[in-house]
């Protein structure tokens, strides 16, 4: 399985390198560390190697780098707005706003604009909303996605976690996005904002059903707080238990080992047909005590009695880490507990 870091192949820095009129490029780049070097720390490389073969003149080494970026779409081509984010001085705020809001339909600028948000946030929130006004649908989630305080892989932004009402507006002027594009990153965004704020989010719920767009968003940046079984939130999605509804026959795997499978089913039964929002929470052993994630089984309509199964890995993750001990599933129905029972999780077999 190949690893992020690697799409930097060799053919594509030869490439790289031929376009800059640079034969050596390659070559130096690829110094003895490169094998060790993580992705991050590879684009830095690259961005940083860029500079022996553009302009001296900042205002001259964006216009190059805007040419040669088309050529090289895609993850790869991170390397340019990176360039422009280590290379910009003070005197270069506007140029680089520009070079940023140029390069990002060719691969993304919202890593490297963030260092801009840090600097100055009203000054950058001014330029964001203009993106966010764009007709192309790049720069337009750029206003988004470069804003959200706790972008993946970026640095995080500590005022707009404390508060994140100055970046709202732009959000709410992306509610009934065309794009699709724009729509995962607002919804992703308002789902950032609803960990630590959920009332922000749930104040933007008044607006179901005034538009398809912005339903979808809305939804998806709900799934924290659906997870949490908030109750505003599910009732504002429908989500509300109607007559008489059971759990029971709950039966697990009794005991497995880490890196096998937990199988699980359970009946529910619902006097009145209805909409259901089905999960399962499991309270995992930790080193110290337990730790509780939910999963979703299914929202749809239910009508009688019906069954359900589930398969859940324990296999050991880069983000999971699994412990022996005892272990306990929890069916969850609109995001209230209705039957519970436990499970023994053993070490690893070994062969």
């Amino acid at each position: 399985m190949s690893l992020i870091k690697d799409v930097f192949t060799d053919e594509w820095l030869d490439r790289l390198g031929k376009a800059l009129n640079a034969t050596d490029f390659r070559k130096t780049v690829q110094q003895e560390d490169w094998e060790e070097l993580a992705f991050k720390q590879r684009v830095r490389r690259i961005a940083t190697r860029l500079e022996h073969h553009v302009p001296a003149e900042f205002e001259q080494a964006a216009t190059r780098l805007e040419t040669i970026a088309p050529d090289f779409p895609g993850l790869p081509g991170i390397v340019f707005p990176n360039y422009i984010e280590i290379r910009a001085e003070e005197g270069d705020w506007d140029r680089a706003m520009l070079a940023l809001e140029r390069l990002t339909p060719h691969s993304t600028s919202e890593f490297a604009v963030r260092r801009f948000l840090l600097d100055d946030q009203d000054r950058f929130l001014e330029v964001a909303t203009r993106w966010s006004q764009s007709s192309d649908e790049h720069v337009r989630r750029l206003a988004s996605e470069g804003t959200r305080p706790r972008l993946p892989w970026g640095q995080m932004i500590p005022s707009l976690i404390a508060d994140p009402r100055p970046v709202l507006p732009i959000l709410d002027s992306l509610l009934e996005d065309d794009a699709l594009y724009v729509r995962k990153s607002v919804a992703n965004h308002l789902n950032d904002i609803a960990k630590t704020h959920p009332e922000l989010v749930i104040e933007r719920l008044e607006r179901l059903g005034t538009h398809s767009h912005t339903d979808w968003i809305l939804r998806h940046a709900s799934r924290t707080l659906l997870k949490q079984g908030h109750r505003d939130v599910l009732k504002a999605f429908g989500l509300v238990t109607r007559g008489t509804v059971t759990v029971d026959e709950l039966t697990v795997t009794p005991t497995l080992a880490i890196g096998g499978e937990l199988a699980f089913s359970f009946h529910v039964t619902t006097t009145e047909p209805q909409v259901l929002r089905i999960e399962y929470a499991i309270d995992y052993v930790k080193k110290r005590g337990t730790s509780q994630k939910v999963f979703r089984i299914s929202e749809r309509q239910v009508t009688g009695r019906e069954t359900f199964a589930k398969r859940q890995s324990f296999r050991n993750l880069t983000t999971r880490v699994h412990y022996p001990g005892t272990h306990q599933v929890t069916i969850l129905i609109n995001g209230e507990a209705y039957a519970t029972t436990e499970f023994d999780v053993t070490k690893e077999e070994t062969t």
